[in-house]
């Protein structure tokens, strides 16, 4: 499944300064569609590549981390178990951050 996968408010610096991420997520074995909890898994082995703590706890975000599917906030959609579809554009966005 081709996603679009966006990172700011200082999480990009966790994906090597790199903001959008075009990516290609299969499913896991045996299941036909494909929720935040997988991408989130995905993006942990793929695109994190240090301190992922700094983006997730246990298997979601951190507090502090806005989640957007198509714009719209994850907490409206089921959060983990939000469905995923062809070309989504998922947003990561740190709100907590120095100043």
């Amino acid at each position: 499944m081709h996603l679009t996968l966006e990172f700011g408010g200082g999480l990009e610096l966790l994906c090597q300064s790199v903001k959008i991420h075009n990516v290609e997520v299969d499913s896991p074995a045996g299941d036909e569609k494909l929720t935040m909890k997988d991408l989130l898994s995905w993006v942990r082995s793929n695109l994190i590549k240090e301190r992922p703590e700094m983006f997730m706890k246990g298997d979601s975000v951190r507090p502090g981390v806005l989640v957007l599917v198509n714009d719209c906030d994850w907490e409206l959609s089921g959060q983990l178990d939000t469905t995923l579809e062809e070309k989504d554009v998922i947003v990561f966005i740190s709100t907590l951050h120095g100043g």
